[in-house]
């Protein structure tokens, strides 16, 4: 029986001196594909319903990245560190080549690796993030902050606001999502402590500050995915990567915000995989 991200075991790796926690699931078919995760995100943070479906065709592999969920270390403070962490991580997989997904934070790193690391990455997707300099991303703490007080003040998961839409599609998707990742019963990751939330705080402020990176030197296939309102890392900046990256492909979800590859994941996912079957 094929392991989904409800079943599969977590397994430990050592690699740079930390010891990552890490799933494995679909058959061992197709170029391995890392998930990057976004902030303060764990493995139990990834929707079951599109980390499933992705499985089902190919190798996934889903990690808790330094200092967060199930993996030892300092959380890195820097998307440079971070970038440094996986590239640990994937080498000791035994990986020459690998496909990515970065969502988010996780996209941030994932173009770090492309442009740092030419010819480990062979397909690239791209969701809920932006470049280095990006248009509001270093406002990411103003946004969240609020969003999170109002969480707890109605007793909901910040997702709700955070990573969807204000209409009555948006908060029926964010009510689904929120169930579906509660789906995995047994060994689920520990919470991000606030020491690792406010050190990815500060690796994003910092990335949304730096100069922008030079995204045309990137020469592979690159799909760009987004949701039309994401308030987090505004999707005009989805738009820039698509203009500046050759050749790349961008979808855009309406009444979508950041967790709209989420929200869409059955428009998402056939789109995804033939993409990287391509």
């Amino acid at each position: 029986m094929t392991e989904t991200l409800q079943t599969a075991p977590t397994q430990y790796l050592e690699a740079g001196g930390i010891r990552f926690a890490y799933r494995r699931l679909g058959p061992d078919a197709g170029t391995p594909l890392i998930l990057l995760q976004h902030f303060t995100g764990t493995m139990d943070s990834w929707d079951p319903a599109a980390v499933d479906a992705l499985a089902a065709e190919r190798t996934v592999i889903v990690f808790d990245n330094a200092g967060v969920g199930g993996s030892s270390g300092a959380t890195p403070d820097n998307v440079e560190q971070q970038t440094a962490d996986a590239e640990s991580f994937i080498a000791a997989l035994g990986f020459g080549e690998v496909d990515l997904l970065g969502f988010s934070l996780g996209g941030f790193v994932a173009q770090d690796i492309v442009l740092k690391a030419p010819g480990l990455v062979r397909r690239l997707i791209l969701t809920g993030t932006g470049p280095a300099g990006g248009k509001g991303i270093d406002q990411v703490g103003a946004v969240s902050w609020p969003l999170m007080a109002k969480g707890l003040l109605t007793l909901r998961d910040p997702k709700t606001f955070l990573f969807f839409t204000a209409t009555a599609n948006g908060r029926q998707a964010a009510k689904a999502f929120l169930q579906r990742l509660k789906e995995r019963k047994a060994n689920r990751d520990k919470e991000p402590t606030p020491r690792a939330f406010l050190r990815q705080l500060k690796a994003i402020k910092a990335w949304g500050r730096q100069a922008p990176q030079d995204l045309g030197g990137i020469r592979i296939p690159v799909l760009i995915a987004n949701g039309d309102n994401d308030i987090m890392v505004p999707t005009v900046n989805s738009h820039d990567m698509a203009r500046r990256i050759p050749g790349s492909q961008l979808v855009i979800y309406k009444d979508a915000g950041h967790g709209g590859i989420f929200q869409y994941h059955g428009e998402f996912v056939p789109k995804a995989l033939a993409f990287l079957n391509d």
